[in-house]
């Protein structure tokens, strides 16, 4: 396994897990999944999850039916209301922009924030499935130019979260004079909202190396995670940045009381994917990853079997008992993972298993790891 040329933060792992208002569960196989887009669910899981130790969701932005995605709650309005349906839980909303105006997003998270007390964030997704965009007659972008319109965006909101009369004249935007009030909730260690933003592309390290408060990675083994840590962290030293972006990986978890019980799970999983399904979601994200300049984008290497799993969270690995799991939870931390978002196949059922069996263990390993110098003070 690579090393991380510096000791990652002692700060304890932080866990979030998708939002389930989307149809169709997180793998594109006839599988049960134990899953529900409804409101009512979503509230369920949200109050489980935070019971149990998690401490963000990600609300996921889709618009229109897609492989299995028939039936979808819009990211912003179910973030904030699943806010005030819990006291803890921090909600991301993933937005795109392009369909959003960065001020008018500005302006929605800045009432969520005051409504949840500080807990509203945002991921801003620069966007892969092209006929959300011109089936509502917007403009596609050619790769490289969606993450640099993303760039743009995180800069304006960042602005107008924190400073008065702001100004903005930018390649995509124009801000003149705009202040935003109330601002967002004074949190102690937040300088505003948190911004998270993903990608794998050679345009998305450089976004979240330079901009972001939150890199997000497709799932990843060790040396595909550790390849860009390395480059986002680059990135981030070569813009000056003073405090670096902290690092999430996506995950999808079978936690079993066996390695066998959990191995069989995955590969009735595989055994069961829908082959049009998932053919059709290759073809629509091959432009975003493939089409990027040097071939590094979303999905550019990424597998059928890979696939099945539409964020790549089988290749995180995190397949088999509790221990097994939270052992290698732990060797990424050490790597300099912050966060998991994490993906279940019955989601009531698996948070809670997640939450009573694995959570445990990881925090057992973690102060193992404190005390072994392993990890070093926050940075």
């Amino acid at each position: 396994m690579p090393e991380t040329p510096s000791l990652p933060s002692t700060d304890p792992l932080k866990f979030a897990y998708w939002v389930p208002n989307v149809s169709g569960g997180l793998v594109t196989s006839t599988i049960e999944q134990r899953t529900d887009w409804s409101y009512d669910f979503n509230v369920e899981v949200a109050q489980l999850a935070e019971k149990v130790g998690f401490e963000y969701a990600l609300s996921q932005v889709r618009y229109t039916a897609s492989y299995g995605a028939d039936q979808q709650h819009e990211s912003t309005s179910l973030s904030l209301a699943l806010l005030t349906q819990t006291e803890k839980l921090k909600v991301i909303a993933a937005v795109h922009p392009g369909l959003w105006h960065p001020a008018v997003l500005a302006k929605f998270i800045i009432t969520a924030d005051h409504i949840s007390g500080g807990r509203a964030a945002v991921n801003v997704v620069s966007g892969w499935f092209k006929d959300e965009f011109t089936g509502l007659g917007e403009a596609w972008l050619e790769h490289d130019e969606r993450y640099r319109r993303s760039e743009e965006f995180i800069r304006v909101l960042r602005g107008l979260w924190t400073e008065k009369n702001f100004e903005h004249r930018g390649d995509f935007y124009r801000i003149h004079d705009f202040t935003l009030q109330p601002a967002p909730v004074d949190v102690p260690g937040r300088a505003h909202p948190e911004i998270f933003q993903g990608g794998n592309s050679t345009a998305a390290r450089r976004n979240g190396g330079t901009v972001a408060d939150w890199y997000f990675s497709n799932g990843k083994d060790f040396d595909g995670f550790t390849e860009q840590y390395l480059e986002v962290r680059q990135n981030a030293a070569l813009a000056g940045r003073v405090t670096p972006p902290k690092f999430g990986l996506n995950g999808f978890v079978v936690a079993r009381d066996s390695e066998d019980e959990a191995h069989a799970v995955l590969e009735e999983i595989i055994a069961k994917a829908n082959p049009e399904a998932v053919e059709g979601f290759r073809q629509a994200v091959r432009q975003a990853g493939a089409s990027s300049g040097d071939g590094k984008g979303m999905w550019a290497d990424s597998t059928t079997r890979d696939l099945v799993q539409y964020n790549d969270g089988f290749r995180t690995g995190l397949i088999g008992t509790p221990e097994q799991i939270a052992t290698r939870i732990v060797e990424y931390k050490k790597l300099g993972v912050d966060l998991f978002l994490l993906g279940f196949l019955h989601y009531l059922e698996d948070i809670a298993y997640f939450g009573e069996k694995v959570l445990p263990i990881v925090r057992e390993l973690e102060a193992d790891a404190v005390r072994a110098g392993e990890l070093a003070p926050a940075r």
